[in-house]
């Protein structure tokens, strides 16, 4: 049976002194931490705003780390994805010379646009030495319910690996995975402004996921067109957006269509 979860977790970044808001490692699950058991290195990530929360497993080893916080391996693309979508610079969030992500403006953005991030593990035990999916034991799972509670203006979760999915999948009940560039709503569940939230997956942004950059660029790109973080002005021109934090209507919005990518994933940050 796996161990109960434990919800000292759930300190957030709203919840720290000014002092304390540049620091989102989670010190007290850091120190209890052994060989046999990591537990989760980073405090949650749930701006009060937030319309996205990507979740993936657990982050890799701190040695693969250039900054304490989500997505912290300079070698995986994410910062450079949402570089090239909202700013269309793929190194908007680059510092070349320190060969790092430049975290002050990362974490600025993500609170005025309204992206959260966590994992689906608590606690992992790693088979291998690497950040793979395949060689995760989950120890304790995160409580999700307990992180969406918080997020009111919550619009999609979005996962970029299998394990991540399927696990999302198992505790919420929702019956269909989605296949890469898909999404499924995820049942009885929706934010106070009615509108029900949808599971929505996307190409890993690890370069071991063999898809090229700018169609990675625009799978994200699509999602947050469909939560309303970017807007397109002119159809005909697809470079030519304008990007905002506005309110969702009452409505449902249509999704996009996806081509389908099936290839194998690593998820691997």
């Amino acid at each position: 049976m796996q161990e109960s979860c434990e919800f000292s977790y759930l300190l957030t970044v709203n919840s720290l002194s000014l002092p304390e808001k540049r620091m989102y490692l989670n010190r007290e699950n850091i120190e209890r931490s052994t060989n046999e058991v990591e537990w989760h290195p980073l405090i949650p990530f749930l701006p009060e705003n937030a319309k996205v929360l990507f979740l993936g497993s657990f982050p890799p080893q701190r040695k693969r780390w250039c900054i304490d916080f989500y997505y912290p391996n300079f070698i995986n693309d994410h910062w450079r994805i949402e570089g090239q979508v909202f700013f269309g610079d793929r190194n908007h969030f680059v510092d070349f010379e320190a060969k790092r992500f430049k975290l002050e403006e990362i974490v600025a953005f993500c609170l005025s646009k309204g992206i959260a991030f966590f994992d689906t593990s608590t606690a992992i035990r790693r088979l291998k030495d690497n950040a793979s999916d395949k060689f995760l034991e989950v120890v304790v799972p995160t409580d999700i319910p307990t992180l969406l509670a918080r997020l009111p203006h919550l619009r999609a979760i979005v996962t970029t690996g299998e394990k991540a999915t399927e696990t999302i999948c198992a505790s919420l009940q929702i019956p269909e995975i989605p296949k890469v560039n898909t999404f499924v709503p995820i049942p009885d569940t929706y934010n106070q402004d009615g509108q029900q939230l949808v599971l929505y997956r996307l190409p890993s942004s690890s370069r071991a996921y063999p898809l090229a950059f700018d169609k990675k660029a625009d799978a994200y790109r699509n999602m947050f067109e469909y939560c309303n973080l970017i807007i397109k002005l002119n159809e005909t021109n697809p470079n030519h957006i304008r990007f905002a934090v506005e309110p969702l209507s009452g409505d449902r919005l249509a999704g996009p269509e996806h081509p389908r990518h099936m290839a194998p994933e690593d998820d691997c940050r």
